[in-house]
């Protein structure tokens, strides 16, 4: 059953006064406050999108993402049927799960405007970088001033019998005779349970990020495990490494912010090409005071221009290849090694570890 929520002031010589509580516009009211500062929703969401067109006939009333890049549809039930509700929400889901990272970009630009664009507006909310991978999973919140029993029942069914990422919260306005206002916030489901249902019972496709060890055994069974290995030791005496589900990354300190810098990727590799990276070339010009020239001299030849997505910036652009012999290896750790030694001003701000 919903449950009730009671509210107390305290006043004068400590006695208890009951706030009465009241619906007068809530409902109007709550998609505004949420746009505004969605953290009263929850705190680890940023909204990219505000009566979004899902091409299937219907506006989802905020779009939000996660610090995990993953989706989030936030309907406000308003006026609607229990039926309706749910349905539309599905619904609505069904068409955020495509949704490519260029597509998703394209939203966000449009709703954040100037505090855009995402991968920037995403690093001020979340003080790290988006993810490489993105919309892996989604999630669905119904927000309403209160939850019928039949809307209860379907949401609890989909979420504790299919592992279904869908949950209820309920906003609950108090006004006091002297006209002060307050709102409380109620989960139908606690968030921590329906995590649970959904990795127990649900298809979620995010995987953990691979260990050490794991990406070790991967460069030996593709052939590279030496250049890998030479690799991984020279680097993270300059940078912070750490793990993804699919490669081990090296990153520096940029404007108080985390960014990956080279990504080796050994299960991409092979004994005939080599060891695969992927390198922001900006980020690495900058952390390391190079030149253009300086920069790629280090690099190895097999390489080809790339890109972090189709509409990416310089920021997430570089370089891709391979890491084909020990002397390219050796060529760009000495290079690094040379810079550090050149001059101290590289174990700044902008430096992690050298």
């Amino acid at each position: 059953m919903p449950q009730e929520v009671r509210l107390w002031c305290i006043g004068k010589n400590d006695r208890l006064v009951e706030c009465a509580p009241s619906s007068l516009n809530l409902e109007a009211r709550l998609e505004e406050w949420l746009a505004s500062d969605i953290s009263i929703l929850s705190g680890d969401l940023l909204v990219i999108g505000r009566q979004v067109d899902t091409a299937f006939g219907g506006f989802i009333d905020l779009l939000c993402i996660d610090r995990s890049g993953d989706l989030v549809v936030v309907e406000l039930k308003r006026d609607k049927t229990p039926r309706e509700i749910t349905a539309q929400t599905l619904d609505y889901a069904s068409w955020v799960v495509g949704l490519a990272r260029d597509t998703i970009s394209a939203i966000a630009s449009r709703y954040l405007g100037s505090a855009g664009p995402l991968d920037e507006r995403f690093r001020q909310r979340f003080g790290e970088e988006l993810p490489d991978s993105i919309n892996e999973n989604h999630r669905m919140l119904i927000v309403a001033s209160r939850i019928d029993p039949s809307s209860e029942r379907i949401i609890k069914y989909l979420s504790s019998g299919y592992g279904v990422n869908i949950n209820a919260v309920t906003f609950h306005y108090f006004k006091t005779d002297e006209g002060n206002e307050f709102l409380g916030r109620v989960f139908l489901i606690d968030p921590s349970e329906v995590e649970y249902q959904t990795r127990t019972k649900g298809s979620s496709k995010r995987q953990p990020n691979l260990s050490y060890e794991e990406l070790d055994q991967l460069a030996d069974q593709n052939g590279v495990g030496d250049i890998y290995r030479r690799l991984v030791s020279g680097m993270e005496e300059h940078l912070q490494k750490h793990t993804t589900r699919s490669s081990i990354g090296f990153a520096g300190i940029f404007d108080k912010s985390r960014k990956n810098v080279i990504s080796l990727l050994p299960g991409e590799s092979n004994q005939t090409d080599g060891l695969r990276f992927h390198l922001y070339l900006e980020r690495f010009k900058k952390l390391f005071q190079l030149s253009e020239d300086g920069a790629l001299a280090l690099l190895p030849q097999r390489r080809q221009p790339w890109k972090y997505y189709e509409a990416a910036s310089d920021d997430y652009s570089g370089f891709r290849g391979y890491f084909a012999i020990q002397a390219e290896v050796d060529r760009l750790l000495q290079g690094l090694a040379e810079r550090a030694a050149a001059s101290e001003t590289v174990a700044g701000p902008d430096r992690v570890g050298m």
